[in-house]
């Protein structure tokens, strides 16, 4: 994969517009990143098969479809080896319900971001992560009442403007 060294401020700017607007036509893509469609087309595709672009997607507005809970979740585990912390990612990339895994520095481990139905159902969720037996020592659970915003992109002329 390409270092983000090899990306110059064209490049930056097309994957700023992208992430704001997948569906963009390339001919507006173009214009907005000021390049002639075909060049603009050639670097995208040199973004995705680099690796920059990872997909394309509908972002949903989940509530709309029904009543969901998020909950952050901290997790400690018992032991710090290596194959502890693989065995506990192996072990939880399965689960629907977890739709977000960071390893953090800190008082905790991970910190996961579940959606479910309900309280009960994140509960049934953790008791049979617990029952599975994958080094889990403790956890936190936070209720999130409310998310005056979610941002679904990255500012990323302000992390890697090339041209201070």
């Amino acid at each position: 994969m390409a270092t983000s060294s090899k990306l110059d401020r064209i490049d930056l700017k097309i994957l700023a517009e992208l992430q704001k607007n997948g569906r963009i036509t390339n001919v507006d893509l173009a214009n907005a990143v000021g390049l002639s469609p075909s060049p603009c087309l050639t670097r995208v595709k040199r973004l995705e098969s680099a690796g920059y672009i990872t997909g394309y997607g509908a972002q949903l507005h989940l509530r709309k479809l029904g009543d969901v809970l998020l909950i952050f979740t901290e997790v400690t585990l018992s032991d710090h080896r290596s194959d502890d912390f693989s065995r506990f990612e192996a072990a939880i990339k399965g689960v629907p319900e977890i739709i977000e895994c960071h390893l953090v520095s800190g008082g905790y481990d991970y910190l996961l971001k579940f959606v479910t139905s309900g309280v009960n159902h994140y509960q049934s969720v953790i008791e049979a992560l617990l029952d599975r037996n994958i080094g889990i020592e403790k956890y936190f659970s936070y209720i999130v009442i409310k998310s005056p915003f979610v941002k679904h992109h990255y500012p990323i002329d302000r992390l890697f403007n090339r041209d201070e």
